[in-house]
């Protein structure tokens, strides 16, 4: 393809942002695209040209392939990043900017057809000896078939879209009375989220650890990994927290190895060229291919981090021809790497969206610190996009020192006007199951972390509560010990454990301070 002098971003937010920079740092020109939603958002500042393609619905914008490739031309850009999420695993996409003759910074859509079809991928990693789930032979499309394939399967069953990825399209039936409907309604998340209505099956496997791995491949044969991330903590199979090294295999560095050398053999598979992630599922000590993702993924910037090399750079010069300037020796794997998804979502509430206006944003800051982010005050979160705000990446010299580190930075970030998933990550950094890396991708559910959480904050506020009336009632010796425990509660103590009949928590009664019950005529707090 030769040097590029100027490079789109068919996407939005931070990835956009991450494109632009890296294409500065190498010379090249940049042009944004944006909906009418967008017009006032950070990379359209920052983009060298921008254009408006269209309404707030992706369907009109961010996923008109006619109307990007038309704005492409005109503007005379020489490449097309198209990020993640909307186009970035198209294979339409991917063949439509190559008939065009612009470069598609990413794989080949012969590549795509491979791995991003995610049914199509695991026969092809079979072929290099990589371990698979058991599943169905390919897309099945009716779904009376679909049932009877669960059914010799045996439940529970996973059906995921073949187009699929960043958990959308994926639905466990753990039954044969509901498989139908989740069938059926994978099927329309998939039509929805990617254009292409194609489901799969596979075997469930029941709260396995998710352990990714990260490759970039030039067109001249070679092929290197980044080391693995974990991204276990998860909801409804949407990533919360990811981090690298994963610690399910701190004490094995032979099957982290294998791992590993196991994501570039799916890679090659597949004639793989550009930054990709291999996904696997890890359970007992055994692990299994899951997918590919063709296209360079939110959580690259932990592996960034972790190896202190810029993948996004790279994959724009392996797109322009260049080979890899690096060989797997000179990856060096340095400490801990943890990110944290700062999403608009109120944790407290079902995770539900919280779209609005951002009135305050303050990144924090200090050694070891990165915020990706397009976010600023007045910053509008639409409701017609993903509800992520930021991300934040902590890097240390290992993880207990990662996550002291993390949880400083929580501490630092404000972001005012919108609820967000900061507490969730406060309490997760302080909990002791996650410290120890005793976790696994059913934990948030298994374990109620979330409702637990809402119960301990009720009781902190209690023991505030009881801590401003005894300062009312000018008793500075009460006023100490109300403080004590409060503190104590947001530090993650077992008096959050605690719980009355009939009510929240009488804080005295948590302080074993059962003299103190009757504080204000016995009233509950």
């Amino acid at each position: 393809m030769g040097e590029f002098e100027k490079v789109m971003c068919a996407n939005r937010g931070e990835i956009a942002i991450r494109v632009f920079r890296a294409c500065q740092e190498l010379g090249i020109g940049t042009v944004a695209v944006y909906s009418d939603a967008d017009k006032a958002t950070l990379a359209v500042k920052m983009a060298d040209e921008s254009y408006c393609i269209g309404s707030p619905m992706p369907t009109e914008s961010y996923l008109n392939i006619p109307k990007i490739i038309d704005t492409a031309k005109d503007a005379d850009v020489d490449a097309i990043h198209p990020g993640y999420g909307f186009l970035a695993e198209s294979i339409d996409f991917a063949r439509a900017c190559e008939s065009e003759g612009i470069k598609f910074i990413g794989p080949t859509s012969a590549s795509i057809s491979k791995m991003g079809v995610k049914d199509v991928a695991k026969v092809t990693v079979m072929k290099r000896n990589v371990p698979t789930v058991p599943g169905s032979k390919g897309v099945i499309d009716d779904p009376q078939e679909a049932l009877e394939v669960a059914k010799d399967m045996g439940f529970p069953v996973i059906i995921k879209a073949a187009y699929g990825g960043g958990g959308k399209g994926m639905r466990v039936a753990w039954k044969e009375d509901e498989f139908i409907s989740m069938f059926e309604a994978a099927q329309r998340e998939g039509a929805v989220a990617f254009a292409h209505p194609e489901v799969y099956l596979e075997k469930y496997i029941i709260d396995p650890r998710h352990i990714e791995v990260q490759v970039l491949c030039d067109e001249h044969g070679h092929a290197v990994h980044f080391g693995e991330r974990d991204c276990s903590i998860q909801r409804r199979n949407q990533k919360l927290i990811e981090e690298a090294p994963s610690p399910a295999l701190f004490n094995d560095p032979e099957l982290q190895e294998e791992i590993r050398q196991a994501g570039v053999r799916a890679a090659v598979s597949a004639d793989y060229t550009s930054a990709g992630t291999v996904e696997f599922i890890f359970k007992d000590g055994q692990f299994y291919f899951m997918e590919m993702n063709t296209r360079i993924q939110v959580e690259h910037c932990v592996s960034e981090m972790y190896t202190n090399r810029d993948i996004v750079r790279r994959q724009i010069e392996i797109a322009m021809g260049r080979k890899l300037d690096l060989t797997q020796d000179d990856i060096e794997f340095r400490g801990h790497a943890i990110e944290c998804r700062i999403n608009a979502e109120d944790p407290f509430n079902d995770f539900m969206p919280t779209p609005g206006t951002v009135s305050r944003y303050e990144t924090p800051g200090g050694a070891g610190i990165r915020v990706d982010s397009a976010a600023f005050d007045g910053f509008q979160i639409s409701p017609f996009y993903d509800s992520m705000i930021a991300k934040l990446i902590v890097w240390d010299e290992d993880r207990q020192k990662c996550i002291n580190r993390v949880q400083r930075a929580l501490n630092e970030f404000v972001i005012k006007g919108v609820k967000t998933t900061i507490p969730l990550h406060q309490r997760m950094m302080q909990n002791p199951d996650f410290a120890s890396g005793n976790f696994d991708t059913g934990y948030l559910a298994r374990t109620k972390f979330v409702e637990k959480m809402k119960q301990q904050v009720e009781e902190e506020k209690a023991a505030e509560l009881a801590r401003r009336e005894a300062e009312g009632f000018g008793n500075e010796k009460l006023a100490a010990i109300a403080t004590a425990i409060a503190a104590q509660m947001k530090r993650g103590s077992a008096f959050g454990k605690k719980e009355e009949k009939g009510g929240i928590s009488n804080i005295w009664g948590l302080a074993g301070r059962l003299d103190l019950q009757d504080l204000k005529l016995k009233r509950r707090i």
